[in-house]
């Protein structure tokens, strides 16, 4: 299939009205990945790239912006910057309640370990990724020295944000963990909280309502006074427990399916899935059977030790 094909599938999907400059396939982050586990186990870090600047208005009045009503309303603060953007504000779902007096309790949704606090705030599932903001303080820590990285397609985009690492696993209604692999796209609020935002990919489509479980073991978080040391991935490193459950609804507003069936050679273009901050191209090619070898059994029941031959066979 040529670019031009595709080019016309995406503006069916999104539809005449939407701008060619709309027309984005979100691509992983262009710095240099490494492993969050050289420094402790974990998901795939960035090595931020050295953009420093003023990073939020907490730098010039803390109080004011310790002020700012963060929970809730977190999409709002980071959406436009983070690598998946775009406008949330009648798609999300709030995490929290009201008290007695009527103010947002986060009780629920907010687990504390090192003295490291973590909030769920908001959350939205296009039924293929869940897309969750959260909120961290922490009083003994200084969050301003947190270098910013690219999040737009390219340098001229002049989109950045702020990267806060996150180390454990995730998994949706009781299923086998999976390691979180992606960081916090976000903003430094003050020298004691970052607001951010996480993707988590589906292994498959989900429908209805489900609850995500987060264990996260490790945070930290780069700092650009270190930015010419051999090793700045996650300088400052926290582990601790933060586990949290999240109930989540997916929401198919505006998310559309073309089906395209092409094939060429091997590979089959099956349909292209475009949701409001996405787009999703399923593909499949024939397979051959790797060799169930002692040490790939090992790694598989690491994860699930109940899990017999023929489904390990079926991953292979």
């Amino acid at each position: 299939m040529t670019d031009e094909k595709l080019d016309q599938i995406l503006k069916q999907a999104l539809a005449p009205e939407i701008s060619d400059r709309e027309i984005r396939i979100q691509k992983r982050r262009k710095d240099k990945m490494k492993r969050f586990g050289k420094i402790g186990k974990g998901a795939a870090a960035a090595a931020a790239a050295a953009v420093i600047g003023t990073l939020g208005l907490g730098y010039f009045n803390p109080v004011l912006a310790a002020k700012i009503p963060l929970i809730g309303k977190i999409f709002e603060k980071v959406e436009d910057d983070a690598t998946y953007s775009g406008n949330y504000t009648d798609k999300k779902t709030v995490l929290t309640k009201e008290d007695h007096t009527g103010k947002p309790d986060t009780s629920d949704y907010s687990v504390s370990d090192q003295g490291i606090t973590l909030t769920a705030s908001e959350v939205y599932c296009d039924g293929y990724s869940i897309f969750l903001t959260v909120n961290i303080e922490s009083e003994d820590a200084d969050f301003t020295h947190i270098p910013r990285h690219y999040t737009g397609m390219k340098a001229s985009d002049n989109r950045t944000a702020a990267g806060f690492y996150i180390d454990g696993t995730w998994s949706v209604d009781g299923s086998s963990p999976e390691w979180i692999v992606n960081t916090f796209d976000g903003e430094v609020i003050d020298s004691h909280t970052f607001a951010g935002m996480l993707k988590i990919d589906l292994a498959r489509k989900h429908a209805g309502s489900g609850e995500l479980r987060l264990n996260v073991s490790g945070l930290g978080y780069d700092d650009d006074r270190m930015l010419d040391a051999e090793e700045i991935s996650a300088s400052h490193r926290m582990d601790g427990s933060w586990n949290i459950d999240i109930p989540f609804e997916v929401n198919e507003t505006d998310v559309k399916t073309i089906e395209v069936g092409e094939k060429k050679g091997n590979f089959t273009l099956e349909d292209v899935v475009v949701s409001p901050y996405q787009v999703i191209v399923h593909t499949t090619t024939p397979g051959a059977q790797r060799e169930l070898t002692d040490d790939r059994r090992e790694k598989l029941l690491s994860k699930d030790p109940d899990m017999t031959d023929a489904e390990m066979f079926e991953l292979l």
